[in-house]
């Protein structure tokens, strides 16, 4: 009896075994397929994630790129006119020809902390200062000579010259914008503006990253990261680097090269500022400087790895569980059908009913998985929306000015509308037609009033070519409609019939226009003699020329505002800069024309500018 079940045993043992080693053997497989898939998976989603954060990083290093570009342009131009401005101030040039220097250094003194500007000095035909901003400083520039520097040779070579150099008395570096002064052909000295850069700079750090700009030799100028100024991204040849040691442009900087080397699409920086760096790489218009950004991306290449990988995890779980229990499934059907074929069927019933089960989950996950991915969509977009939203907002503030020129005629546009459905209605259709004919023309305004607005914002560059002068009249009248209105003034407007043309670029002369009827509308507003017409704009053509007068019947000029009426920073307004009439008048003359003023206390004034005609 003991042998029995011993024997029985041995055969079920033996029995047993092979179907134990077949299932062993597919988990052993569906575990290295499983590993496989997971570690190619997550490699893939780790080099997605890796290419998204890059991208992403570029993106904010062009938007840093963008806003740095932008503040350092806005910093070049606004010290770029003071030398043009200064060169024809008349106190500069009586410094020139014997006059008090002294009061011309207490001037520039002013100047230069308004305009925020580092010194601004006068040189003398020699080269020699005779007269600074920083006259009362340890490091002023009176009684030095300059006249081995290349921004003094520039001037006098070729009436103006730039050059960013290290100060051989301040020893701080900054761009050296200069100005030839000259009288009757005779050179008389050279006028100087320095700009430093500290504020730039300052605004720059506070986009985030290093912002630096590098000149056409590759050497940094402005650097967020100080130990990087005047340091080199690439060898320079001997040549090249004795000539910069020689003129002392950067003084001693013994012009290493920057701690930044190139990886594939990314910079690897090295000692305080290892790691990765996204570079995006800007010219600086009207420079032959390049601005260069470098965001850093290893935080967010992890970052972007990490969630990459942790979502593909997520959806390999339960992949990897329904697999999983499926394999499972099958080993366990395999071996009920060793044992009983009626339970086989039985089973093959319940795993179909459970397939159906688990087909229905899967619908349900694939259905919700591109629930989240839509709304995912759904929220790129709207983030995308909203950058677009901030980016316009400051688009809105010039929409005030619009929406009020505008109503009117909206108003008026409902008005006629409803006359003209009241006029068909009682079969009137000569005054229906009369109604939309307003219509129309009130449209055409309207377009007349916002054309004229985006036109008058764009910038000109263009070259001088002939230009109606009725159309330009026309443009500084539609914009001026507010203003005129306010002070219940209406131009009169005395011109030929036929179209006058003169030399000049249109949105410069409209500029112009805009200047002197504002300056117009303000006398009157502050106080009128009476008399009509208030305001006059009468055209008067000749052969060569054409003479356009501007009258108004304001409070006049006294013979002192007169006389320094186009003197830079000469106003009486009490938030006037002195600057308007001086940049209209530079405008006419390089039209080739001229702009003169005449006025008496109580008789109001006239502006005359007289241009060369233009054949038709």
């Amino acid at each position: 009896m003991c042998g029995i079940p011993h024997n029985d045993w041995g055969i079920s043992r033996s029995r047993r075994d092979p179907w134990k080693s077949a299932a062993t053997q597919r988990w052993l497989v569906f575990g290295l397929v499983a590993a496989a898939l997971a570690i190619a998976a997550l490699f893939a989603a780790g080099e997605i994630g890796r290419s998204r954060a890059i991208a992403a990083t570029e993106s904010r290093a062009t938007d840093g790129g963008t806003l740095a570009l932008a503040i350092l342009r806005g910093e070049l131009e606004k010290q770029r006119a003071l030398p043009v401005i200064l060169a024809r101030d008349p106190d500069v040039r009586q410094a020139l020809t014997g006059g008090s220097r002294h009061g011309l250094d207490l001037k520039l003194e002013a100047i230069a902390k308004e305009a925020r500007t580092a010194v601004i000095y006068l040189l003398g035909p020699d080269g020699v200062a005779i007269a600074a901003s920083n006259w009362n400083e340890p490091t002023s520039f009176v009684g030095n000579d300059y006249s081995f520097r290349d921004y003094f040779r520039g001037a006098v070579a070729n009436g103006a010259a730039e050059q960013f150099a290290l100060g051989t008395v301040s020893q701080r570096p900054g761009l050296y914008i200069t100005r030839r002064i000259e009288e009757g052909g005779q050179r008389l000295g050279v006028i100087v503006v320095k700009a430093e850069f500290d504020r730039v700079e300052a605004d720059w750090r506070a986009l985030g990253g290093q912002t630096y700009v590098v000149d056409r030799r590759g050497v940094v100028l402005l650097s967020t990261v100080e130990d990087w100024r005047f340091r080199v991204e690439t060898p320079l040849d001997a040549a090249t680097a004795a000539v910069i040691r020689d003129s002392l442009q950067f003084g001693t900087a013994p012009l290493t090269l920057l701690p930044l080397q190139e990886r594939d699409e990314l910079v690897q920086g090295t000692g305080p500022y290892a790691g990765l760096y996204a570079r995006i790489r800007q010219p600086v218009a009207t420079t032959d400087w390049l601005l260069e950004v470098l965001q850093p991306v290893d935080a967010a290449v992890a970052a972007g790895r990490t969630q990459s990988q942790a979502l593909v995890a997520l959806l390999l779980m339960p992949g990897a569980g329904l697999a999983g229990f499926a394999l499972y499934r099958r080993q366990r059907n395999l071996a009920r059908q060793e044992a009983d074929a009626r339970s086989k069927a039985e089973l093959e019933e319940r795993v179909d009913e459970r397939t159906a089960e688990l087909a229905g989950a899967n619908e349900r996950l694939v259905a919700e998985m591109a629930k989240r991915t839509r709304a995912q969509e759904r929220l790129s977009n709207l983030r995308e929306e909203l950058a677009k939203a901030n980016r316009l907002a400051t688009l809105g503030q010039i929409t005030a000015g619009v929406a009020h020129e505008v109503n009117q005629p909206l108003a008026a546009l409902r008005t006629y509308a409803e006359n003209a459905r009241a006029f068909l209605k009682r079969a009137e259709p000569v005054d229906a037609d009369g109604a939309l004919v307003r219509i129309v023309a009130l449209t055409d305004r309207i377009g007349a009033i916002t054309e004229a607005l985006r036109g008058f914002a764009r910038r000109s560059k263009e070259p001088l070519a002939p230009v109606p002068i009725g159309t330009i009249i026309e443009g500084a009248v539609t914009l001026l409609e507010g203003p005129l209105r306010q002070a219940r003034v209406t131009p009169l407007v005395t011109a030929p019939p036929e179209p006058i043309h003169v030399i000049a670029r249109p949105i410069e002369l409209e500029q112009v226009f805009v200047n002197l009827l504002r300056n117009a509308i303000e006398a009157l507003m502050e106080g009128g003699q009476g008399g009509e017409p208030a305001l006059a704009i009468t055209v008067t053509p000749n052969d060569e020329r054409v003479e356009i007068a501007i009258t108004d019947r304001g409070p006049g000029l006294s013979e002192q505002a007169l006389a320094q009426l186009f003197t830079p920073f000469s106003t009486s307004k009490p938030k006037g800069l002195g600057l308007g009439l001086v940049i209209s008048q530079d405008m006419i003359v390089s039209f080739g024309g001229t702009l003169t003023a005449t006025s008496a206390p109580g008789a109001g004034a006239s502006f005359v500018i007289t241009l060369e005609r233009a054949a038709a």
